[in-house]
């Protein structure tokens, strides 16, 4: 994993999640590509709690493509078990930014990972991340 993934810009956004058993392969463990949607189901939680929900986004004409994603596991998820899957800004670039996730189970971190993320226009190409948005990361 890269040093960045403590890097913090803004606060922690939190989302508690308990998994369901469709989450689960015949053994009872998590589904690895079942973290991606947790993350997207805390990303969405995190633009909420700054007072502007995903879809607001893009009705003001932006949107946020996943461009590369990352996820490091360090321990098991089980069917049932109630995670908190941690959100924050890591990096941000004129046109991108980079959120980073923990998972967390009875207080260990059983997976970390991140997400970049490119603004782009509605002719999706890539724009400057509009100030709205940028003071909406970075804020503490």
């Amino acid at each position: 994993m890269h040093d960045t993934i403590f890097t913090m810009i803004g606060r922690v956004t939190e989302e508690l999640i308990r998994v369901r058993y469709a989450e689960t392969d015949m053994m009872g463990h998590a589904y690895y590509a079942n973290t991606f949607v947790w993350f997207e189901q805390a990303r969405s939680t995190y633009f909420r709690e700054r007072g502007i929900p995903y879809k607001e986004i893009e009705a003001r004409g932006y949107k946020f493509p996943v461009v590369e994603a990352h996820a490091r596991y360090k321990g098991e998820v089980k069917y049932d078990d109630e995670i908190t899957v941690r959100v924050w800004a890591a990096e941000l670039k004129r046109a991108a930014v980079r959120l980073n996730y923990e998972v967390v189970l009875e207080g260990e971190v059983v997976t970390e990972g991140y997400t970049w993320h490119v603004c782009v226009g509605s002719a999706f190409k890539a724009v400057t991340l509009p100030e709205f948005l940028r003071e909406l990361i970075e804020q503490a």
